[in-house]
């Protein structure tokens, strides 16, 4: 035990630390495990797999096959290299500020806290929007992929079977809520072999076709397609439509950042999660973009047919650009097994969105940036309002009635993509204001639990990326200029200064200057908690044989009680 560690009390919705006093041996659960009320209740094996179940999900498989239409194969592969390898940058700042300060609301209350109350305000309302709009964009895509079974399945059942699945999961305690996305999540790293498994099969000629095509579809029609112009420049432009495509594919650091204060042993378990992030962004999104380069042609007739919003023809059909290949070399079976895995994978993510929109309006209201009757929670540790306003947004599901999923799925796509993209920004200004505050207060940032490398220049290479990307990735709409198209770029771009500088004026807030910023917080409520474990931290696969080991003694005792 840490001869540090400080003794924490709760004074008056406060905290009181006596600095010289030592905290005792005591088990987890007798102290104050957060500053408010959520509960630290996910172990390590469901952080790792709602990491993942955030990151992955209707993007990498059906949205991807926009980026492919639009780019080509090898435009498609190097869109998502630069894109992970850049966003790699922003998860090393937020690994060690999310590691320090374990905190409700991650980032979001971070940008307040070192930057400017108005900066916090703008990225919490940023990042709920794009969150809540996330989850009526994964219920479309549920839609549109069920029709591979049939047209008719009624759209707006779907849409209300999904609204009350999401309430009743998240309506449970988080060690609840945290099973239900372990085991959904797991069926997402299943499916992602099965696909992996299948290109590499086929290519090599373990199909009904017995056609050994490898990388034919790089040759003909080619690696690169044209999108928007002709030529060189149409080449470049699809480049670019690619690059888009991978800045709405490629997620992850946010989700962990949001679960940290519902995390057990979160310097532990969630730096360990941070730092896997850089595998799953080289397994799932590069080597997906790779592989779906290989099994479809970037002018496949049916690929490009959803791209259009083709409804007719059973266009919508097939919406994975896997099942499609599936289709074209006559493999009966698999394309079934794939669209019944992605149906759970696509409602998986709908449910992490459910939960991040909740967490991040109950930080919202911590700091008066949201009504505070917000902050209620239920006795398990679920913020109750919060999470019944979260639960008007998949309502606007019900638009694909009247509309087809293809184009709803379009309108989603281009409102939040900038949304994400501003969460990133926001990252990487929070970080380099700690980076300076750090500095300044004359703090080594090696004690810390996770020091980033090479910094602070990570930070202001993935500030000056993200804020090309967001301001340039909806230049389609100039050529020609279209004020429709504009908007459903560029909303997200336009509403985020337009909170920060409302907040601003009214509240008069000012710029956190570095040696005034707060850099202990609600670090020695943190301390004590991890302090108080008497037992050593559990790593992911110990857990994983614990539970089967759990589950074969359950076996067991009814057996015998038969």
């Amino acid at each position: 035990m840490s001869d540090t560690s400080k003794e924490v009390k709760i004074v008056d919705g406060g905290v009181a630390v006596d600095n010289n006093a030592t905290y005792p041996d005591v088990r987890p659960g007798s102290i104050s495990e957060n500053a408010d009320s959520l509960q630290r209740r996910l172990n390590n094996r469901q952080i790792q797999l709602i990491a993942i179940g955030g990151s992955i999900g209707t993007a990498l498989f059906v949205s991807i096959g926009g980026g492919l239409a639009r780019g080509g194969p090898l435009s498609l592969l190097l869109a998502y290299t630069v894109y992970s390898c850049m966003l790699g940058l922003v998860n090393n700042c937020m690994a060690e500020m999310a590691t320090l300060h374990p905190v409700s609301g991650g980032f979001v209350r971070m940008a307040g806290k070192w930057v400017d109350d108005a900066f916090g305000f703008m990225a919490g309302w940023n990042f709920f929007f794009y969150e809540a709009l996330l989850i009526p964009f994964e219920i479309t895509a549920l839609n549109l992929v069920l029709s591979f079974w049939r047209d008719d399945i009624p759209t707006a059942a779907v849409c209300a079977a999904c609204i009350v699945l999401y309430a009743l999961i998240n309506m449970l305690a988080v060690r609840g809520y945290g099973e239900a996305e372990f085991w959904l999540s797991g069926g997402k790293v299943f499916l992602i072999a099965i696909l992996f498994s299948f290109t590499f099969v086929t290519m090599v000629g373990g199909n009904p076709k017995h056609d050994a095509y490898g990388f034919r579809y790089w040759k003909h029609p080619g690696p690169m397609a044209e999108y928007h112009t002709t030529g060189s420049l149409g080449r470049f432009e699809g480049l670019l439509a690619a690059l888009w495509s991978a800045s709405f594919t490629v997620v992850g650091p946010e989700y962990i950042a949001m679960v940290a204060a519902e995390a057990k042993r979160p310097r532990i378990y969630i730096k360990n999660a941070f730092k896997t992030v850089y595998w799953r962004f080289g397994i799932f999104f590069i080597l997906g973009a790779l592989c779906v380069g290989i099994v479809v042609p970037y002018n496949d007739p049916t690929l490009v047919a959803i791209l259009n919003g083709d409804q007719s023809g059973g266009g919508t059909a097939a919406a994975s650009p896997y099942v499609i290949a599936m289709k074209n070399l006559g493999v009966s079976v698999l394309p079934h097994i794939t669209n019944a895995l992605m149906v759970t994978s696509i409602f998986s993510a709908g449910n992490t969105y459910t939960y991040c929109a909740t967490r991040s309006l109950y930080g919202l209201a911590l700091e008066g940036r949201a009504p505070k009757f917000l902050t209620k929670c239920t006795r398990k540790g679920v913020p109750i309002f919060a999470f019944m306003i979260v639960m008007c947004f998949p309502l606007l599901s019900f638009l694909q009635v009247s509309s087809g999923s293809s184009q709803v799925l379009t309108w989603l796509v281009n409102l939040i993509t900038a949304g994400g993209i501003i969460d990133y920004i926001v990252m990487s200004v929070t970080y380099i204001c700690f980076y300076n505050a750090c500095k300044a207060q004359g703090i080594d940032r090696n004690a810390f639990p996770y020091t980033g490398w090479f910094q602070p220049y990570c930070a202001y290479i993935g500030l000056a990326w993200m804020c090309m990307i967001v301001t340039f990735y909806g230049y389609s709409s100039f050529t020609p200029w279209d004020v429709g198209t504009f908007f459903s770029y560029y909303t997200m771009v336009i509403v985020a200064p337009i909170l920060f500088v409302g907040w601003k004026v009214i509240k008069r807030t000012r710029v956190v200057r570095p040696h005034e910023a707060d850099l202990v917080w609600e670090r020695p409520i943190v301390d004590a908690y991890e302090a108080s474990f008497v037992t050593p931290p559990v790593g992911f696969w110990t857990e994983m044989l614990q539970l089967v080991g759990m589950k074969r003694g359950i076996k067991d005792v009814r057996r015998e009680s038969i």
